[in-house]
């Protein structure tokens, strides 16, 4: 274990929120929370609405993509005068595919000490739902939409492991043709969405099978597609 904390300074938690049944909130997510010093959010608003339901009224702060490099030094600096922060991302576990990554990088550079609560995360749940192999998988997150596609679906054409990817309901159709086109059209796969909702779908079949049915009925909510390997 790293030796941190050697400055007797603050600390930084890493919560973990619902991505959508509110139930899964941890007890240990609500006691930290509850007594941190700062809520740190990828959207306050988004937070708020959770911290609200959970009757917890906590100053907060704004960080996400767009402001995290301007953030960074302010929040390190409110550590170092020894307050207990909590940072969270709109759903699911920050720096997973997430804002996150850059403030557990500066506390880890300057001995700040962190501690990362276990949560909820979408891609967990879409792979053991899928049937696929879980022994060895590999997450890809979102991919380039732009420079380095396609070098991208190359490479994924080669790997044997389980393949999870996160994608946009906007643009689900597209990349299963795609994955279709560089990994065989027959090759499995499932495509989960709204997972843990009221209206949660686990949809099996061929990536040709899945781009005909999703360019009939236009899904909706948070995407994971989880592919078998080679």
């Amino acid at each position: 274990m790293d030796d941190i904390g050697t400055k007797g300074v603050g600390k930084l938690y890493i919560v973990p929120t619902p991505i959508g049944n509110l139930g899964d909130i941890t007890l240990r997510a609500i006691e930290v929370l509850k007594n941190c010093d700062l809520v740190i959010a990828e959207d306050t608003r988004v937070t708020g609405k959770l911290l609200s339901l959970l009757n917890i009224h906590k100053e907060s702060l704004s960080m996400h993509k767009f402001n995290e490099h301007r953030r960074l030094d302010y929040v390190k600096s409110l550590l170092e005068e020894g307050k207990t922060i909590a940072y969270c991302s709109d759903a699911g576990t920050p720096g997973i595919s997430d804002p996150g990554f850059l403030i557990v990088r500066e506390c880890i550079r300057h001995t700040i000490p962190l501690e990362v609560l276990p949560g909820a995360t979408a891609f967990i749940p879409a792979l053991v739902a899928s049937g696929m192999a879980t022994e060895r998988f590999v997450f890809e997150g979102f991919l380039p939409q732009k420079k380095g596609r396609q070098t991208r679906f190359k490479e994924l054409a080669l790997e044997t492991r389980t393949l999870i990817i996160y994608e946009s309901p906007y643009r689900l159709v597209k990349t299963l043709t795609e994955l279709g086109e560089y990994l065989g059209h027959e090759r499995l796969a499932c495509v989960s969405r709204e997972i843990t909702k009221l209206y949660e779908e686990n949809r099996r079949g061929t990536l040709e099978e899945l781009a005909a049915h999703y360019t009939k009925i236009v899904p909706k909510g948070e995407i994971v597609i989880v592919v078998a390997g080679a």
